[in-house]
């Protein structure tokens, strides 16, 4: 099949549907929007800065169970973005790492991925391709990883609707070879839509993180996050709230710029647990943008003991935690 200027990521089409419209032929030829998707999937295994797919259409997966070997999966999410959601599930991921758990990681914000920076990964890495339709996950700092970054350049836009956001998802949960996990992190993009319905159908997820900080309005997002993953019975393990206190780097001084008890106000509210609290500092940014997230940068420090004390709550929430197939019921 000639290379195409757009990867769709179809997967598991009926005989009567087609592939998207608009999907055309490097040489202008617009057929293929038009041919019956008699395929079981596309897969979506080469991906340039012109989003540009290879390979040939596939007649069934080759893996069936991508996530077969993982024992929890973790949605650590947020109801708006800015609260710190990414930097607190990879800092969570390498802190349940040091508490001697098998973790892999999952970038499942398909327009904003930034897993591949916060991990110190080269923009050339990529996943390794085998038999054509099944991912390697890039290892880093000792997790297992998954990202859309790892497929497309740093300026490239993916320009996607929620079908095809959902379909690449897919993709990388079931066509990349997840060894034995203790624990699946998945980072989610902030909100309540697609990527979340999409996740809490396809997979069999144990519990879902909810990121928050401390002010009023911050915690009205974080509300409608935790009613979400109830309607898909998804259980909500706990709070974190992130940005608790600001500790002054010059004096020592402790003030609570974004208010004080709103996640612990949240937690009592909903019969969660409050996970802990990480403080606004300077530091787990800059380690963040250069890529050596501060569990690794000062592994002893007592920034890296609050997400460790997160990490050992999180694993207490788990041990109580039956995991039972969605039953997705949406209603106003």
């Amino acid at each position: 099949m000639p290379e195409m200027n757009r990867a769709v990521g179809v997967r598991q089409c009926a005989g009567n549907e087609y592939l998207p419209t608009g999907l055309r032929h490097r040489n202008g030829n617009p057929g293929v929007s038009q041919r019956p998707a008699t395929i079981a999937f596309l897969p979506v295994v080469f991906i340039s800065a012109e989003l540009s797919a290879g390979g040939e259409y596939m007649a069934e997966s080759t893996v069936q169970a991508g996530l077969g070997q993982v024992k929890h999966i973790v949605a650590v999410a947020s109801g708006k973005g800015g609260v710190g959601k990414s930097t607190t599930a990879v800092n969570l991921a390498l802190a349940l790492a040091r508490e001697g758990q098998a973790v892999g990681i999952l970038d499942a914000d398909i327009y904003g991925p930034s897993l591949p920076k916060m991990l110190g990964v080269a923009d050339t890495v990529q996943p390794q391709v085998v038999n054509g339709n099944a991912f390697v996950p890039v290892p880093a700092q000792g997790l297992a990883s998954m990202s859309i970054g790892y497929l497309t350049s740093a300026a490239t836009p993916m320009v996607w609707r929620g079908p095809m956001a959902g379909g690449a998802l897919v993709q990388m949960m079931e066509q990349t070879l997840w060894a034995a996990l203790d624990v699946l992190v998945v980072d989610m993009p902030p909100g309540t839509g697609d990527i979340q319905l999409t996740l809490s159908q396809k997979a069999r997820v144990s519990g879902a993180v909810i990121v928050t900080t401390p002010q009023d309005i911050a915690l009205l997002d974080a509300r409608k996050g935790i009613e979400m993953f109830r309607k898909v019975d998804v259980p909500v393990l706990g709070i974190v709230e992130n940005m608790a206190q600001h500790i002054c780097s010059n004096c020592g001084h402790v003030e609570h710029i974004f208010g004080e008890g709103g996640g612990e106000k949240v937690a009592a509210e909903y019969h969660t647990r409050l996970l802990g609290s990480l403080p606004l500092d300077r530091r787990i940014r800059e380690k963040g943008d250069a890529g050596n997230p501060i569990v690794v940068a000062d592994p002893d420090g007592e920034i890296a003991r609050c997400y460790r004390d997160v990490a050992r709550q999180l694993l207490a929430a788990l041990a109580e935690t039956s995991v039972k197939a969605p039953e997705i019921n949406i209603e106003d």
